[in-house]
């Protein structure tokens, strides 16, 4: 193969690794690149998991054998059973040298001795293999996993050119994989809350987006509960800003337990002291279930003064949803009722008959006036004020 061939092919395969969007797909194309690269029928990446003692394969590309995945839930093998990774971390690097490829044959090692069968051997036998070559691969100059590339039987052997080759695909593939990581943790920080751990408001948009698209196309139930956390500014003032960052992460903890209660949900801080439960598909009553053990259990944080939910969903009489503002708008009102009248339980739109105070605040043309909030804070706190305004989040 020429070294123009060879070239093109390492562009093609940086290239593949570059488009991709998730780790996953960096990987497959890491696999497919080697294989056509390299002239084989059968390629996998692997991962070794030092904790765990083993190398865990992520994906299989090409001819694949009996019981064979593309992505394997759960394919993998014993460390001690492949130990070149650690022999050529402990001995050939430490001296110095760099993580060369190796061939090995359905007969034996290429370069090996009589009799000598290695587990990889077995398995190429097994799964009707003829050869294969397996090349290290070093991610911040540590051994991460293996990039391997198999032959039928009857196809030529590896040389050892194609071991040098590989060796040369196995730092493409490093450098691939570090790109990967790098631009999955930016995604991470872009759409994750910093102090909580919890999703932020951009990755909400996003998602609610999403969501009300699947509800117009589908029908599918779209609930958001939006929660504010009451005391916090008494917390600020009293026992310093440390005590109220430790409400707000204590609460996010609470808030991603009870969001767990329905399957998918997103657990998110869309600022300050506010912040959101996003399900797609539980029913209404399961959504104003879990809202209601948020409840109960920020009561029981003994800082702050628990909080206040409100919950809005498409399987209620709300009228029609057709965007993510009104949804929004729905449930930040029913949390501001919800705060209005120190409610323990959480205050759901629409279940309060055709003239529901929730969605007629809601639904007024320029958002909540003032005069409606004081109706509430009026009606249900004759003592008035008190009360930290969380803001209004319109989803807009």
């Amino acid at each position: 193969m020429g070294e123009d061939s060879r070239l093109a092919d390492v562009v093609t395969l940086a290239q593949g690794m570059a488009a991709a969007h998730s780790s996953r797909e960096a990987w497959w194309a890491a696999a497919c690149g080697a294989c056509r690269a390299l002239g084989g029928s059968f390629a996998a990446l692997s991962v070794w998991e030092r904790e765990l003692g083993r190398l865990r394969v992520l994906v299989n590309v090409g001819e694949l054998a009996e019981g064979e995945e593309e992505f394997p839930e759960d394919e993998s093998y014993p460390v001690h059973q492949f130990a070149e990774i650690t022999e050529f971390l402990h001995e050939r690097w430490a001296g110095g040298g760099e993580p060369d490829a190796w061939v090995e044959t359905a007969e034996g090692a290429a370069e090996g001795r009589p009799g000598y069968c290695h587990q990889r051997v077995a398995a190429l036998r097994r799964r009707g293999r003829g050869c294969c070559v397996v090349a290290p691969i070093v991610l911040h100059g540590r051994a991460w996993g293996e990039l391997y590339v198999a032959r039928p039987v009857g196809a030529p052997v590896f040389a050892r050119d194609d071991a040098d080759f590989a060796t040369v695909l196995a730092a493409v593939v490093a450098a691939g994989i570090a790109q990967t990581e790098r631009l999955e943790e930016a995604r991470r920080l872009a759409y994750t809350d910093a102090l909580t751990g919890l999703a932020n408001r951009r990755a909400v948009d996003g998602r609610l987006d999403e969501a009300i698209e699947r509800h117009r196309r589908d029908g599918a139930v779209v609930s958001l509960v939006v929660c504010d956390v009451n005391g916090l500014k008494r917390v600020n003032d009293t026992l310093g800003h440390a005590v109220g960052d430790r409400l707000l992460e204590r609460f996010g903890t609470v808030l991603s337990l009870c969001g767990a209660m329905l399957p998918g949900a997103l657990a998110a801080r869309l600022g300050g002291d506010e912040f959101c439960l996003l399900a797609v598909g539980p029913s209404a009553d399961e959504v104003v279930k879990a809202a209601d053990e948020v409840c109960r259990r920020a009561a029981e944080l003994g800082i702050g003064d628990g909080v206040s939910c409100g919950v809005a969903s498409t399987e209620d009489p709300i009228g029609p949803v057709r965007s993510a503002r009104r949804l929004f708008r729905l449930a930040d009102a029913a949390q501001y009722r919800a705060k209005a009248e120190r409610a323990a339980h959480p205050v759901v739109a629409g279940r309060e008959g055709p003239d529901d105070p929730v969605v007629r605040l809601a639904d007024e043309p320029s958002g909540p006036s003032d005069g409606e909030r004081r109706r509430f804070r009026g009606r249900h706190s004759p003592q008035g004020g008190g009360y930290e305004d969380g803001g209004y989040a319109d989803g807009g």
